[in-house]
């Protein structure tokens, strides 16, 4: 997630996108958008009539399932596709700025020509791949699986015929040829060299896995395409494996019945923006809590808390309660760089509350209790939420309350009227689950079907042109996503192949200290890979090495999901690299160099209760 996720121009700053604005979707491209999202009503369908007719019938349709991972795939990929012409793949821009007008044309044309050499290179293995799934049939609707696969080959064509356009369209012809010929020349170079860089061992990581991605991350290329560029060399150039095997390790990546509840809470955190249940949520902590010193302070970290528990996305979270806030507490004196420290840092807090699109991608990818990491995530975040209000109200130490009142009974009574069927969302959502009724994925199409029915009854529904943007949005967002999760799950196989786990192992295993030093040696990584890659890639790349080196240390899975997911996110809003500092920044609009100082000491905060979380499992693990 983490996750929340969204990243249009206006709204994501520091992780942007291919072109600086969306633009109108071309005639040619509807009919895509069109199959993505009957293909995501299909899946959303299949789960919920499952969930309808095992618990009134006794009897769960056996093949929902296929159908349901059929339909996602081919939602996935045709989403990957619309998100490059809408510019939503996410990608680092932090050095971006630096380079000169002249030379970004230049600096754009590589990156897609990168991109362009990621598609191509597995084109052939992708169409290979969906032929050998032909002699493949499903268990109970005994159909061919090419039916499934031929998505991964159809989402890479069209990837590479949008790029191509892309390139052609929008940038210079000298800058594009230029690219190209940049583009020949290291490739050639990688080829000549090979047998040279084989013979180096386990040190081909560091180039193939190391350089190659930071350098595409450096220049701007959408983090998915770093990810698959430098799994590809390193399988191409260091290896004696086909690139068919990555592109099994893509589809394994992405295909986990988990994530099927990803697209799902998507699709609710646009239900939740555009019926207005967040800004009812924020009225009523206002009316409750709005007249004592810090009041709407608290009443921020409540809101994000609550919200989040609704959306699953940082980035709606922020942009949801920040409007609705910010303007009484600049009038009560609260200086804007204050204001967007909290907001970053209360964002952080909140990502761990359920339905946390970090927590159900963590599960998925580490074999995690879907059910335990929601337990453990409200209790982790009722701690952080102590922590940051314990700083808030010293801050406030000096607010102005002149002119403030107690809201009346009535006013409060008719705000929680308003806002009692949102409030009750996060918690149904956390019960489902965690009781054991329905499986996040479940849980995520009741969730949908009962946001919709109060947005219609209480909060003015929504407009059936606004619903059909909202089914595209989640489709090209969801596929950002997922491709994202599926070269990121082929990038941490390679390092496994080649030793690196191994490797990590036994150092980890000779340090002094034990499990403790193994955790705040994790908390380390996680804060960097939260600055540089924000939370998803980091956590499908390391998980899969890191959880059997906690569990070989006899750290609890539930214990450790929680250490590295708030040590994530507290990077994810550490300045001068954190993305989410910029989101913040950028939806409280409050230049970066202002806002930096104030964050330090709520980033010093959130240190101190994650020390404490590291420190004593017992406050992940209680309530399990």
């Amino acid at each position: 997630m983490t996750g929340t996720i969204t990243t249009d121009a206006d709204s994501y700053p520091g992780m942007t996108e291919l072109e600086p604005a969306r633009r109108a979707t071309p005639v040619w491209l509807k009919p895509v958008e069109w199959v993505a999202v009957v293909f995501f009503l299909i899946m959303s369908g299949m789960i919920l009539t499952n969930v309808f007719t095992r618990y009134v019938f006794g009897h769960p349709i056996v093949w929902a399932d296929e159908v349901a991972s059929l339909s996602f795939m081919w939602m996935a990929m045709l989403g990957a596709v619309l998100a490059i012409e809408r510019s939503e793949h996410m990608r680092l821009t932090v050095l971006l700025p630096l380079i000169s007008d002249r030379w970004r044309p230049y600096v754009e044309a590589f990156s897609g020509v990168l991109m362009l050499v990621f598609l191509g290179g597995i084109m052939p293995s992708a169409l290979e791949y969906a032929y050998e799934e032909s002699y493949i049939t499903s268990p109970a609707l005994n159909m061919p699986m090419i039916w499934r696969a031929s998505a991964l080959p159809t989402g890479v064509i069209l990837m590479a015929l949008l790029v191509v356009v892309h390139l052609l369209r929008d940038l210079p012809i000298k800058a594009v040829g230029a690219a190209l010929g940049v583009a020949a020349v290291l490739v050639g170079g990688l080829y000549l060299a090979s047998p040279a860089l084989a013979a180096l061992g386990n040190w081909n990581l560091p180039i193939y896995l190391g350089l190659i991605v930071f350098v595409c991350l450096g220049l701007g290329v959408p983090i998915a395409f770093c990810f698959g560029l430098g799994t590809l060399a390193y399988i191409t150039f260091a290896t004696s494996r086909p690139v068919f095997v990555m592109i099994g390790r893509i589809d394994e990546g992405m295909s986990s019945l988990i994530l099927l509840s990803v697209p799902i809470f998507v699709f609710l955190g646009c239900i939740l923006d555009a019926t207005g249940m967040g800004k009812a949520i924020v009225g009523f902590l206002a009316s409750l809590l709005g007249h004592v010193k810090a009041g709407m302070r608290y009443v921020l970290l409540g809101a994000l808390f609550l919200v989040s528990g609704i959306s699953g996305s940082k980035v709606s979270d922020m942009a949801t309660v920040a409007p609705a806030l910010f303007p009484e507490m600049k009038r009560r004196g609260n200086k804007p760089s204050e204001m967007i420290a909290l907001l970053a840092t209360g964002a952080a807090m909140a990502d761990t509350v359920p339905p946390s699109i970090v927590l159900i991608v963590l599960g998925s990818a580490a074999g995690v209790s879907i059910a335990g990491l929601f337990t453990a995530g409200f209790a982790i975040a009722m701690i952080l939420l102590l922590v940051l209000a314990v700083l808030a109200r010293w801050k406030a130490r000096d607010e102005s309350m002149e002119g403030v009142r107690r809201a009346p009974l009535s006013v409060v009574a008719k705000t929680l009227l308003v806002a009692a069927p949102a409030l009750v969302l996060p918690f149904l959502i956390r019960a489902f689950v965690g009781g054991g009724i329905a499986t996040a994925t479940e849980v995520s199409t009741v969730a949908v079907v009962y946001a919709l029915l109060i947005g219609m009854v209480i909060y003015g529904g929504i407009k059936p042109a606004k619903l059909g943007q909202m089914l595209v949005d989640t489709a090209a967002m969801s596929g950002a996503v997922l491709l994202i999760l599926g070269t990121a799950s082929a990038m941490a196989w390679a390092l496994t192949q080649s030793g690196f786990a191994a490797g990590l192992a036994e150092i980890v295993t000779n340090l002094p200290g034990g499990w403790l030093s193994f955790m705040f040696a994790s908390i380390a990584i996680f804060l960097v890979l939260g600055c540089v890659l924000e939370g998803l890639p980091a956590l499908v790349l390391m998980a899969p090495i890191m959880f059997p080196l906690a569990r070989n240390l006899g750290i609890h899975d539930i214990h450790y999901s929680m250490v590295i997911v708030v040590a994530m996110n507290i990077g994810m809003m550490a300045p001068p690299i954190g993305v989410g500092f910029y989101i913040a920044c950028k939806i409280g609009n409050v230049p970066p160099d202002q806002a930096m100082k104030a964050i330090w000491p709520y980033i010093g905060a959130l240190m101190a209760g994650l020390i404490l979380i590291a420190c004593f499992p017992i406050l992940s693990t209680a309530l399990l």
